[in-house]
């Protein structure tokens, strides 16, 4: 990489690393998983600059090495992984004093009933709030496949969690 290219790389992870570390974050549900699946992904990115640089969207681009790569992740993985501890971790500080903790507890237990698949699709299409033609794109699926996923996702969230709309009213 010359040294335009390495500046222009560098400025792009610097401007979009904590978006990017988020949508990580969402796909795995693990800080430390998160973290390696972002390298992974800045890495792919770097040796493949010059191409990136020249798509329609450098963003897209990186989601879609994300995806794939949490993809091939899920299928070496073990289906659920555990770890003991004497305590429960603390989860820190929350600087935002409006968020509801019942309702990020309620959610995350939800998402985590999801599949890997119905995972993706929400956060694609909610958290990154991509129209539904660049989620089919990035999961190399057709767009219908895309809304029909979408809406059987949402009614399973709906099934397995009844209380989150209750908790959402209150807040």
């Amino acid at each position: 990489m010359d040294g335009q290219n390495e500046r222009e790389f560098r400025e792009y992870v610097a401007a979009r690393q904590d978006r990017l570390f988020r949508v990580a974050l969402l796909l795995t549900g693990h800080r430390e998983d998160a973290e390696d699946l972002l390298q992974t992904a800045l890495t792919k990115l770097a040796l493949h600059w010059t191409t990136a640089a020249r798509a329609t969207s450098v963003d897209a681009y990186v989601r879609k090495i994300l995806y794939h790569q949490q993809v091939g992740h899920w299928r070496r993985r073990a289906p659920h992984r555990e770890y003991a501890t004497a305590a429960p971790p603390d989860p820190g500080v929350v600087d935002d004093p409006a968020t509801d903790t019942a309702l990020r507890v309620t959610l995350s237990r939800a998402l985590g009933q999801l599949t890997h698949r119905q995972r993706a699709v929400l956060v694609l299409r909610y958290y990154e709030d991509l129209p539904e033609s660049e989620v089919a794109r990035i999961l190399g699926c057709a767009v219908g496949t895309v809304r029909s996923q979408t809406a059987r996702t949402l009614a399973r969230l709906r099934t397995l969690c009844p209380d989150l709309l209750s908790t959402m009213e209150r807040t």
